[in-house]
Parts: C-alpha cells; sequence; structure tokens
C-alpha cells in the first residue's frame, strides 16, 4: 500500500460500545477484588475470633487459680486425700476428684473403644453397602442424646441392672455412670474410625486377597495397621469426651469424693465437683469460689496432655500413601 492510500485510509477509534464494555470489565473485576479481600477479612475474623476466645478461656482460668494458690500451697492441693471446699473443715486435696475421673475415664475406655473399634471393622470390611447406611446413622443417633438422658439411664436402669449381679451395690457407683459414659463415646470411636479404615487404600486390601489373606486378616493385619493413626485420633477424642463428662457422673455415680479407685462405690469427678459449688450459694472472690477454677486448669491440663500425647502418636503411626 502506497503512502497516499495508507494516508487515506480512516483512523481506528473506540466506538462509545467498545468503550462501555471495557468499563463494565474493569467494574466487575474491582467488584472481584472487594469482595476476595471481604472473603479474606472474614475468614481472618473467624481465625482471629477462635484464638481470642482461647486466650480468653486461659487467662479467666490461670487469672483466679493463681489466686487461690496464693492461699493454697499447690503441694498441697495436688497431694492431700481430702477434698472438703465447702465445710467448716476445709480440704483443698485434688486427689479424690482425680480419681473419681480415673474411674470413670478408664471405666468408658474398656466399653467404648473395643466395641468402637469393633463396630467400625464391621462397617468397613463386613458390611454391605446398604447395612452401612442403615446401621452408621442408627450409631450416630447416640451422640445426639442429650447427656442428662444418658444419666436418668444409668440411674433407673443401669444401676437396677448391675444390683440383680451385685447385691451390695449402691445406688449411686462409679460401674453404672462408666458403662453408660461408654456407650455415650462408642459413636464418636466407631465414626471417625471407620472413616480412617475407609480411607485406606483399596489396592492394599485387593493386595491381601490376591495372596490368599482372609477378610479378618486383611482387616487386623493390613486395614488396621494402616488406618492406625485415625483409629488412634478417636481413641483420643472420645478420652477427652469422657473425662469432661458432667451430668451422667453428677447423676449415676454420685457427689462423694472419696480417694479410692473402687468401681462399685459413689464418687465425684472434678467437672461434677465445679458444678456442685458453682451451683451453691458461694459467693464470688472466697477461697470456695476460687476451687472452681483451681480444678477447672487442672482439668484443662489433663485434658491438653492427653491431646498433645495423642498428637505424638498419631505422628508416629501415620501411614502416607501416594
Amino acid at each position: 500500500m502506497t503512502e497516499e492510500t495508507s494516508s487515506l485510509a480512516p483512523e481506528i477509534v473506540p466506538d462509545d460500545a467498545t468503550e462501555l464494555v471495557l468499563g463494565v470489565a474493569e467494574k466487575k473485576f474491582k467488584w472481584r477484588d472487594i469482595k476476595e479481600k471481604l472473603i479474606y477479612a472474614l475468614l481472618f475474623g473467624s481465625v482471629l475470633i477462635s484464638v481470642l476466645t482461647t486466650i480468653g478461656i486461659i487467662l479467666s482460668l490461670f487469672t483466679e487459680t493463681f489466686s487461690f494458690f496464693k492461699e493454697v500451697p499447690i503441694s498441697k492441693f495436688l497431694t492431700d486425700t481430702q477434698w472438703t471446699p465447702l465445710f467448716l473443715d476445709k480440704h483443698f486435696g485434688v486427689l479424690p476428684l482425680v480419681a473419681g475421673t480415673t474411674i470413670i475415664l478408664i471405666g468408658s475406655s474398656i466399653v467404648a473403644l473395643p466395641l468402637g473399634l469393633a463396630s467400625a471393622i464391621y462397617l468397613s470390611m463386613y458390611a454391605s453397602p446398604t447395612v452401612r447406611r442403615i446401621v452408621k446413622p442408627l450409631l450416630e443417633i447416640l451422640a445426639g442424646i442429650p447427656t442428662v438422658v444418658y444419666g436418668y439411664f444409668a440411674l433407673t436402669f443401669v444401676t437396677p441392672l448391675l444390683k440383680n449381679f451385685l447385691p451390695g451395690l449402691p445406688t449411686f457407683n462409679a460401674l453404672s455412670a462408666s458403662i453408660v459414659v461408654g456407650i455415650m463415646i462408642i459413636p464418636m470411636v466407631s465414626s471417625l474410625s471407620e472413616d480412617a479404615l475407609i480411607s485406606v487404600p483399596k489396592t492394599l486390601k485387593e493386595a491381601g486377597f490376591a495372596l490368599g489373606a482372609t477378610r479378618y486378616e486383611v482387616a487386623t493385619k493390613i486395614v488396621l495397621p494402616a488406618g492406625l493413626s485415625g483409629v488412634i485420633a478417636s481413641f483420643i477424642l472420645a478420652i477427652s469426651r469422657a473425662v469432661g463428662e458432667t451430668m451422667i457422673v453428677m447423676l449415676a455415680a454420685g457427689s462423694t469424693p472419696k480417694f479410692t479407685l473402687n468401681p462399685l462405690e459413689s464418687i465425684q469427678t472434678m467437672t461434677a465437683s465445679i458444678v456442685q459449688i458453682s451451683m451453691g450459694d458461694t459467693p464470688q472472690g472466697t477461697i470456695e469460689y476460687k476451687t472452681i477454677f483451681a480444678v477447672g486448669t487442672l482439668l484443662f491440663v489433663i485434658t491438653l496432655l492427653i491431646n498433645i500425647v495423642g498428637q505424638m502418636i498419631t505422628r508416629r503411626f501415620r501411614e502416607v500413601y501416594e
């Protein structure tokens, strides 16, 4: 094309429609950036609320606990075998409460962990899809029952049933409470363990069957070791739930702080003691009032240690498949 013809070509200028499209696109990109910033701020705010809530809980516990230990030596709190903060002859030894909590923890674990794991193995290895769809929701219904209902169930059904085999059993006893707490946490063990076993690669199971292993051998020697970290995590969560249970032990185990490991006696746990003192006419700022926070702090530390140990064990047995 010559200079003359090129000079005669019209100059291309964006028309109004093009400018309008560009403006709309620019506004759309700006609005998208604003939405992304809002979502980021919302998510960051959620994390910040969680962190601040945790800090607030720790401060509220440790502030009053520190004030309590100004009046009661921590050595006496951890070694005395009498707990009578509401009596005239006051004793602040937390060992009876720790012993009661330990009974409930051990008893409920004996009930829940084997049954929950067996249920998980059945659902993941033996049950048909139809049976799994029916049985798993029925198991998880147990997790939705209020704990006060479990408490009345322990008091009005389990305890009278146990008295048929143990005639001298008192109405309020740790054995009944332990059994029912164990029943309550079975769904947690079963559901989480089954998820861990189901997530094991199918090729491992098929390899076991190809080598001539039975279904039981595949389940116990291949699938369970491969999903052991998830199973242990379910155990730790269930144990932490049992340690913090209140209503069942309040109604079924009684409120007698005894330094004993006999499950056939009436006992009191740390959570039950907190409820008993906080429901009474305990003036704020008194030494009796401060025991609530001291026991709560000890319970917080115990639960934290259980979870830390659980995390260490979980990492130790974690298997990574690609």
